[in-house]
């Protein structure tokens, strides 16, 4: 149907009703403790800035996002939020200078685990004959 993948498209249709719903439903909310109109008005190049992030680089991970989720599964895509707290961990080491705990480096010792014992790299699995 004019070069369109029809299940791509299926697929970031709801990703974008999903977006859209939840921002609809937090519009009261953000009314009524954020009191916007007593702000001053974001400068133009906020305002590019939160566009871009908005736009192209929550577009970019949601095509991302997608296809991983079709060539590897939703196993191996959970995955990746696990590699949140580690990878916050090391930046705020390595850029802010932050000093890492014993309880830290054990924490992202048990993730790591958890995840190559979760993708099968730790524990194989047997293939069905």
């Amino acid at each position: 149907l004019m070069g369109f993948d029809i299940e791509l498209t299926r697929i970031l249709l709801v990703a974008l009703l999903g977006g859209l719903i939840g921002t609809l439903m937090m519009i009261p909310l953000a009314l009524l403790l954020d009191r916007p109109w007593q702000n001053p008005l974001p400068t133009p190049e906020a305002l590019q800035a939160v566009t871009a992030l908005g736009i192209v680089c929550t577009g970019f991970a949601y095509i991302l996002f997608f296809r991983i989720l079709a060539n590897a599964g939703a196993t191996a895509v959970s995955l990746v939020t696990f590699l949140i707290p580690p990878s916050a961990i090391v930046l705020g080491a390595v850029l802010l200078q932050e000093s890492l705990t014993t309880l830290q480096w054990v924490g992202m010792a048990l993730i790591g685990l958890g995840l190559a014992a979760v993708d099968g790299r730790l524990f194989p699995r047997k293939q069905a004959a």
